[in-house]
């Protein structure tokens, strides 16, 4: 019997949704979590915004780009992130 793994309809690529599959991939997949010792949900989503909003550092963003980037950044899954950064580190640890 051939088993059909069904996923959710907003779900990408194995992950939440589309935002947080981006964020992990682009913004937070080249991170080498070994040398962080605390990892938090309240830190993946500090850094994620200091690395995105800081692009325009001396620059003043444009109030359109700027709620446009919160409004994709509300929809990530920092929860699932910081659960694989978890499971990641604990593989590494075995």
């Amino acid at each position: 019997m051939n088993k059909t793994i069904k996923e959710h309809p907003d779900s990408y690529n194995g992950w939440t949704n589309y935002a947080t599959w981006r964020v992990n991939l682009e913004i937070l997949g080249d991170m080498d979590w070994y040398e962080i010792e605390h990892v938090d949900v309240d830190y993946l989503k500090e850094l994620v915004e200091n690395i995105v909003f800081d692009v325009y550092e001396g620059n003043e963003i444009p109030k359109l780009v700027e709620d446009y980037a919160h409004a994709f950044l509300n929809n990530v899954n920092y929860h699932e992130i910081l659960e694989h950064i978890l499971n990641e580190k604990e593989l590494e640890n075995d």
